[in-house]
């Protein structure tokens, strides 16, 4: 072969290796993006699979929420009065021992008693 066949040779192959490398480059984008489109497609279903849960959930919640029996506003009075009612006793039980341990203290120390010391 002479110098110039052999160049020329060696142009064609290296242009068939350019051709090659684009080709794989051209094949590779392509796969990228359709693995892109792919997670795209499943993100997007994962959203509507949410959005419809959400709203599931909600026309259940508000389906149980009409079965409800609602007490009626007497009914709450009467039941607030009973717990203010209870949580007063308490409070005067609690205010009792409280007296009657710092007094037993006091004696036991040797101090004089006071009701707010």
């Amino acid at each position: 072969m002479s110098k110039k066949s052999k160049k020329v040779q060696d142009q064609l192959d290296e242009s068939q290796k350019t051709q090659v490398l684009e080709s794989e480059n051209k094949k590779t984008v392509s796969e990228q993006k359709a693995k892109k489109s792919a997670n795209d497609k499943t993100k997007d279903a994962k959203k509507k699979e949410k959005k419809n849960v959400v709203s599931k959930k909600t026309k259940e919640t508000m389906s149980e929420l009409k079965k409800v029996t609602w007490p009626t506003f007497k009914d709450v009075v009467k039941r607030t009065g009973v717990v203010l009612a209870v949580v007063v006793i308490f409070a005067v039980v609690l205010l009792g021992m409280d007296v009657l341990l710092s007094y037993l203290s006091s004696l036991l120390m040797g101090k004089p008693f006071t009701f707010f010391g």
